[in-house]
């Protein structure tokens, strides 16, 4: 039902990755996240087209923290603004995070490789569904994706969508 991968270029770290739909708590969820109730990231799948995409995006937050460069408060913050392909803080939590009404929440957690993940307590937090994460693409709003990032038909015809996207997360630091 998760998805676990280890960082490549971080090999002590880990990502987890946890899929829901059908949730009827995201504001409960998103308060106890502002608390730090919840050690992770809460993403709002519609969003995101694969889970390569939320671990590019993990790689660089983790990268920026311990370079000491990170432009946003938290780990998990960064998490979500790396997967903006702008450099507005606020816009990326808008489009990313989730908000009160949303009905499906993809949650990321960065943890050392080798300490026990209690997953069943951010589980048993959710009041939702728990689907497989590579499943993702069932959740996302295509469309929306394709015009935030503003991929084109050319694009499409030499690459994917995910290329496109995975492309302006990392660039957007330098363009």
């Amino acid at each position: 039902m998760h998805l676990t991968q280890d960082l490549e270029l971080f090999p002590e770290h880990s990502v987890t990755q946890l899929l829901f739909r059908d949730v009827k708590n995201c504001a409960e969820l998103r308060k106890m996240a502002v608390e730090g109730q919840i050690p992770g990231a809460l993403i709002n799948p519609s969003m995101v087209l694969d889970p390569f995409q939320t671990l590019a995006a993990a790689n660089k937050a983790v990268h920026l923290q311990k370079i000491g460069k990170m432009k946003t408060r938290s780990l998990y913050s960064e998490i979500i603004f790396s997967l903006s392909p702008t450099n507005n803080i606020s816009e990326a939590f808008k489009r990313f995070g989730i908000s009160d009404g949303d009905n499906a929440v993809l949650i990321v957690l960065v943890h050392n490789r080798e300490d026990v993940l209690n997953k069943d307590d951010i589980v048993s937090k959710v009041d939702g569904q728990q689907i497989p994460a590579d499943q993702m693409s069932t959740l996302c709003d295509i469309a929306k994706i394709k015009k935030l990032y503003k991929v084109t038909p050319q694009e499409e015809k030499c690459g994917s969508v995910l290329d496109a996207v995975v492309c302006r997360m990392a660039a957007k630091d330098v363009v």
